[in-house]
């Protein structure tokens, strides 16, 4: 049954990584109702996740996910050791304290730029980021970790993703031909495409490329054949006895 499991959070993380940009080393991004649920269920998550997965983890959480842990007392004084363990990240909601599931919503925001795993056993907030592209969830299943599969909307996001990059790079092939571009050039322009795309860093600021000088082929001159009659009469006739020659008998 393990092995089942991995094999799945592989292949579900996979399609995070081909399709959005996920890399490693990945961040995951902790609220206290998973802590919660880890402590109740006995699972080590700096150990377990990482075994899970098969790769590194950044365990991430907020300041807001803190104090909210924090007001709860000595109820979960295990829940707030555990959480105060991981890197608390930047929120910007110094001023004005959010709930832990209205700053994870935050940090994700439309489109989830900073590629965070989500770890959390709140539903409502689980089902509000199934509407949001490319944002893995994970949470806990009685002793289990599970990481869900991709939601409906990322999956048809992906494909329209896949069919921009073939159409682009289409568009690109079909540049290079109409202005006689090299191998190296075009190169360059698929990565551009990528860039345009992906919007993973800024576009790469190219110059024009110069256009490749054809290259004249030379006409070789074919030289005509000289009729070998009039040749050898040429000759001959230089001698004094043309019609002693043999040759001139041959060819008259």
């Amino acid at each position: 049954m393990k092995i089942k499991r991995y094999k799945k959070a592989y292949k579900n993380l996979n399609f995070y990584v081909n399709n959005f940009g996920f890399h490693k080393p990945f961040q995951l991004l902790i609220d206290g109702t998973f802590c919660f649920a880890a402590l109740q269920n006995r699972i080590l998550i700096k150990e377990d996740i990482p075994k899970y997965l098969g790769s590194e983890i950044k365990f991430l959480t907020t300041q807001c996910n803190v104090i909210e842990s924090e007001k709860f007392g000595h109820q979960i004084a295990g829940t707030t050791k555990i959480i105060k363990t991981f890197g608390v990240h930047n929120c910007g909601h110094n001023k004005n304290i959010l709930s832990g599931s209205q700053c994870l919503l935050s940090m994700v925001g439309s489109q989830n730029l900073n590629r965070y795993i989500i770890a959390t056993q709140d539903k409502d907030l689980q089902t509000k980021l199934q509407d949001i592209p490319s944002v893995p969830i994970m949470y806990i299943n009685r002793t289990s970790i599970i990481l869900k599969s991709p939601s409906e909307y990322s999956t048809a996001i992906s494909k329209i993703f896949i069919f921009r990059v073939f159409l682009l790079l289409g568009l690109a092939l079909i540049y290079c031909k109409m202005r006689e571009r090299t191998a190296g050039n075009l190169y360059v322009l698929v990565v551009v495409v990528f860039e345009r795309v992906l919007n993973w860093t800024e576009i790469i600021k190219t110059e024009k490329l110069p256009k490749q000088k054809k290259k004249k082929k030379k006409k070789k001159k074919k030289k005509k054949k000289k009729n070998l009659k009039y040749t050898v009469l040429i000759n001959v006739n230089k001698q004094k006895n043309i019609k002693k020659c043999p040759i001139v008998k041959e060819y008259i």
